[in-house]
């Protein structure tokens, strides 16, 4: 490491590299976040040359850390270990020119609703970053969080627009790695195509997945339907992030009356993007056709009581334990109504371990006995 530190061309790319630092805290005072991941992305360009053209080692980055600390003892980000983010941050994106030439284009709200995220593309010439790119659109710690959970790059630029998109924390876009948004998004078998028109049929395919994660849920193998919705309702912020943004949940048990009868949805929610009420049926078994039959009906019910000329057509939504993909796909074919058909997976208690756990009440009962105590 010592002859590193007197090595003259270390010394003149290390002058080059504090440069940029000093140059980029002028201009975060205007623009922090995209000021900071080009400065990121500059500085792992420079460090992956550098070691490319003159075959420095491992110590080089430490050595490097060291340096700028020293340099700027007031300054964050600079450590050893992130030093090496953007070295990986720059080579990652980097790795595919193709693919990186579609980050280098302005974000449309509307291109970004479709299903297959393509980017318009502005004129890009190198493989530096500017304002317009969607790399720079994200804070620090989110690229960090990318970078450790996925592989692949066009799973991490799937990550990077769905952040920008719902405005995800760390914590949620944590989340929806951890249970493979990417792999489940768009994958429910759907009639769109038929019954909706475009673009509204790809938004409305978007939003659907399979199959549902409700892991947040602790059920037995013998619960009913009833105790699945009461559940979710019971956990409605977690639901409501599973289900994706743009959801606004209407209630439970929706009455609908029809003729001299009266009929009950499972879930009602509206979607405020695709402007349609959206119909959720339950199913803990797996999916029979007869199914299908029950929420068109539901669904052609509240496109004649509570649908606006203002709302587009209700979509229905089934969620089922297990389904026979081909049987699902066979009975949707003829289907007149938009629906979607979806799985769902939840955590399953043994019924002999339910059977010894407290009640709610019971649970209730005996804080207020210690509290009275």
């Amino acid at each position: 490491m010592k002859e590193l530190i007197e090595n003259k061309e270390y010394k003149n790319w290390l002058v080059e590299l504090k440069t940029k630092i000093k140059t980029s805290q002028i201009k975060a005072a205007l623009s922090v976040n995209s000021e900071l991941i080009m400065l990121y992305w500059e500085i792992g360009k420079m460090i992956t040359e550098k070691q490319q053209n003159a075959k420095w080692g491992e110590s080089f980055i430490v050595q490097t850390a060291k340096d700028i600390k020293r340099d700027f003892p007031e300054l964050t980000g600079f450590s050893k270990s992130n030093l090496y983010a953007m070295k990986q941050f720059y080579m990652f994106y980097n790795q595919d020119n193709t693919i990186f030439q579609q980050l280098a284009g302005k974000l449309e709200p509307e291109i970004v609703q479709q299903v297959d995220g393509q980017l318009q593309q502005s004129e890009y010439k190198d493989n530096s970053l500017n304002t317009e790119n969607i790399l720079v659109k994200i804070p620090w710690q989110h690229h960090v969080l990318i970078l450790q959970k996925t592989k692949d790059i066009n799973q991490a630029i799937f990550y990077v627009k769905e952040t920008i998109t719902n405005n995800w924390s760390r914590a949620v876009l944590e989340y929806q790695i951890e249970t493979d948004l990417y792999s489940r998004q768009g994958k429910a078998i759907i009639n769109f195509n038929l019954t909706l028109p475009e673009p509204d049929s790809d938004l409305a395919n978007s939003i659907l997945k399979d199959p549902y994660n409700f892991d947040f849920l602790t059920l037995s193998k013998k619960a009913k339907e009833k105790e699945l919705e009461s559940k979710l309702v019971e956990h409605i912020s977690q639901f409501l992030l599973e289900l994706g943004k743009g959801f606004a949940y209407m209630g439970r048990q929706f009455l609908l009356k029809v003729g001299t009868k009266e009929f009950r949805t499972d879930l009602l929610f509206y979607h405020v993007k695709l402007r349609s009420y959206i119909v959720i049926e339950l199913k803990m078994t797996e999916f029979e056709p007869e199914f299908i039959g029950k929420l068109g009906f539901y669904v052609t019910s509240i496109n004649q009581l509570l649908k606006t000329q203002y709302d587009n057509p209700t979509i229905g939504i089934l969620l089922c334990k297990t389904k026979d993909n081909l049987v699902v796909d066979f009975t949707l074919k003829d289907v007149n109504n938009p629906i979607g058909v979806s799985g769902f997976s939840y955590t399953e208690l043994p019924e002999n371990i339910k059977n010894e756990l407290p009640t709610k009440e019971q649970l209730e009962n005996e804080i207020f006995n210690k509290i009275e105590n």
